[in-house]
């Protein structure tokens, strides 16, 4: 089994913030591997086997994937989730790990920007050190609404598809509270980066 002893996890729920603490951590210098960058790379990468599956009616007007259309199947339909997943996971996994592994040899703190993390937890075991980005779920149901134009049950629905934001707190090995302002959330990272350089 890999070991990864300098991977931090940044995880959260949709809403949560995740988004300006990894842009914050890159700001500082650090090494971010995406998750969702490489799914997107992945996508167009596995084309051709999407498409066999699928069919063309998810290819846009210049024949790539529409993440849209694709998304609407997948989403109402579990089975096809699925296949999706089996297509795409492995790649992305074996991508995550070899970026993963360049950054080891460096022996600096890197981070791991994973947004399903925990509830996909048991296909990225290998990464031992976790922070959640919190905020209390009627905060992330407001920033949904506010940043979406939701409304308040299509608000619910996308944050219920998740893990319960509380759950993950307890989970996770660091937390990074996200439920003021910006400046509230640049101490906090300050605080969590203070940390593991210790540890470090």
């Amino acid at each position: 089994m890999q070991n990864f002893p300098n991977a931090y996890v940044i995880t959260g729920s949709i809403a949560s913030g995740k988004s300006t603490v990894v842009n914050l951590l890159k700001e500082r210098g650090f090494s971010v591997i995406d998750a969702d960058l490489i799914a997107h790379e992945q996508l167009e990468i596995c084309k051709c086997e999407i498409v066999e599956v699928f069919g063309e009616q998810i290819l846009d007007e210049t024949g790539k994937i529409d993440r849209k259309k694709l998304g609407a199947i997948v989403f109402n339909e579990p089975k096809k989730l699925k296949n999706l997943e089996q297509i795409l996971h492995p790649k992305i996994k074996a991508e995550i790990f070899f970026k993963a592994s360049q950054l080891e040899r460096l022996g600096e703190i890197y981070f791991v920007d994973i947004p399903l993390f925990f509830e996909k937890k048991n296909r990225y075991s290998e990464f031992k050190n976790v922070a959640v980005i919190y905020a209390p779920k009627e905060l992330l149901l407001s920033r949904l609404m506010s940043r979406n134009g939701l409304s308040l049950e299509d608000a619910k629905a996308r944050v219920e598809l998740q893990m319960n934001i509380e759950k993950k707190r307890k989970m996770a090995k660091f937390i990074i509270d996200n439920s003021s302002d910006r400046e509230h959330l640049k101490l906090e990272l300050e605080k969590f980066l203070g940390q593991i350089c210790a540890i470090s």
